[in-house]
């Protein structure tokens, strides 16, 4: 498959990159003239709008490099991977999906987990249904949305109902992050399960509900280089742009966790 490239556009971020870190972010990146050509990033579908964004970044300060991105829940990203997808780095937001591509031996190197992130229950703004706490996912009078088991937001809901000891009576299971904030924000849904930075992105469309148990299942986003990436310097060198301070700086404007 070829990976598509993301242009959206970005909401707040774009503020983010001239405007955080008391001007750092705002600084220009010195150019690296070494590196050319196209770095195709597999990254988490909850990371589109922030790499979207630190992308157009990277581009500005190495002008021959161009950054395309595949977003999609962790395990399909795996999947791909493990199949022959050409790719030149994996951004997961599961430790257990990119063991998956150690395991297969599609790691170059060691992952860095950059980011950390944690759920919110998300209603449509205003909270028409009058959601409050994780209990309201047993009404089966309301609409509800969470990730399917098998993604990393989904596993991380799983978590949190056990640990509630409450059992979800869920209308749909989506396979990404992102697929359950869209179901907010066209109000298609009373109330989802996603991460704080879908709650973030999502804007005035929709709000988040803090709930005790979203501390007993923190994700771990690791970053790594792709043994067969077709453009290996890029690829390292985005890599480490990820974990630049500036980047980070954003990416904590976002929601994520630094660890």
């Amino acid at each position: 498959m070829t990976a598509r490239s993301v242009r959206a556009g970005v909401l707040a971020l774009g503020v983010l990159l001239t405007g955080c870190g008391g001007g750092t972010v705002a600084a220009e990146d010195p150019a690296d003239d070494s590196l050319s050509g196209i770095v195709v990033v597999f990254a988490a579908a909850s990371l589109t709008d922030v790499f979207t964004a630190l992308g157009e970044r990277f581009e500005t300060a190495n002008p021959e490099v161009a950054v395309e991105f595949n977003f999609a829940g962790s395990s399909t990203l795996a999947q791909q991977i493990n199949q022959g997808a050409p790719a030149d780095v994996f951004a997961s937001a599961s430790p257990a999906q990119t063991q998956a591509v150690v395991d297969a031996g599609g790691i170059a190197d060691e992952p860095t987990v950059f980011v950390r992130n944690t759920l919110q229950i998300v209603v449509p703004a205003g909270n028409p249904a009058g959601v409050s706490g994780l209990a309201d996912f047993t009404d089966a009078a309301l609409t509800l949305a969470l990730c399917a088991e098998e993604v990393p937001c989904g596993a991380a809901s799983a978590t949190v109902f056990e640990v509630a000891g409450l059992t979800p009576q869920p209308d749909t299971l989506e396979q990404d992050a992102r697929a359950v904030l869209t179901k907010v924000e066209l109000g298609e849904v009373d109330a989802a399960l996603g991460y704080r930075t879908d709650v973030l992105a999502g804007g005035d469309r929709v709000e988040g509900i803090d709930f005790p148990e979203s501390a007993e299942a923190v994700n771990d986003y690791p970053i790594a280089v792709l043994a067969e990436a077709p453009n290996p310097d890029a690829a390292a060198a985005w890599v480490e742009f990820v974990q630049s301070d500036p980047s980070r700086a954003v990416l904590a404007e976002a929601g994520f966790q630094l660890p």
